[in-house]
């Protein structure tokens, strides 16, 4: 693996959901910012958005905060707009960045028109609320944070480079 470049390493209920290469194109310290082709195999349509082979995400995460935000496009660079996840803070570590996605998902098209919650019902089937309180308050604060940021005006602001290039850590 290249010096531009780490594994995303997705895990959910302790276990490893996906795992993937993706290049970095800026870490300040305290958000890492990747970009990576659609990793799934095949597609996965919910309806209101299909990921599909070609499409490319640029993919937000950040150490201090518990949501990681994709901006999804088409391979000819067309927006289909940003899928949120709801997340402990992420944590790299020679070259692998680890995130624990709680279930919690936002979704915003790309004219803003449509803001979604998404898994509410796996968020309270999988029992964290009861295992861990305190990151299940944090969870749904994460999700109300990032839906008013989305309501109010969009995502470009939080998304907006916050300092120079780093490197990897």
């Amino acid at each position: 693996m290249s010096a531009g470049s780490v594994e995303i390493v997705l895990v959910k209920s302790g276990r490893t959901k996906i795992r993937y290469p993706a290049d970095v194109v800026r870490d300040d310290g305290t958000r890492v910012t990747v970009t990576a082709p659609w990793a799934a195999p095949g597609v996965r349509d919910f309806g209101f958005v299909r990921f599909e082979p070609g499409d490319v995400l640029t993919e937000h995460y950040w150490r201090d905060r518990w949501f990681a935000v994709k901006e999804v496009r088409t391979g000819a660079g067309a927006l289909k707009g940003w899928y949120c996840d709801i997340t402990r803070p992420a944590v790299l570590s020679s070259g692998t960045l680890v995130v624990e996605d709680l279930d919690l998902d936002l979704w915003v098209s790309a004219d803003g028109t449509s803001v979604l919650r998404l898994d509410e019902d796996e968020f309270e089937e999988s029992g964290l609320a009861a295992s861990d309180p305190a990151a299940a308050d944090a969870a749904r604060r994460a999700l109300d944070e990032l839906e008013q940021v989305a309501l109010a005006g969009g995502l470009g602001e939080l998304l907006a480079p916050s300092g120079p290039p780093g490197t990897v850590h």
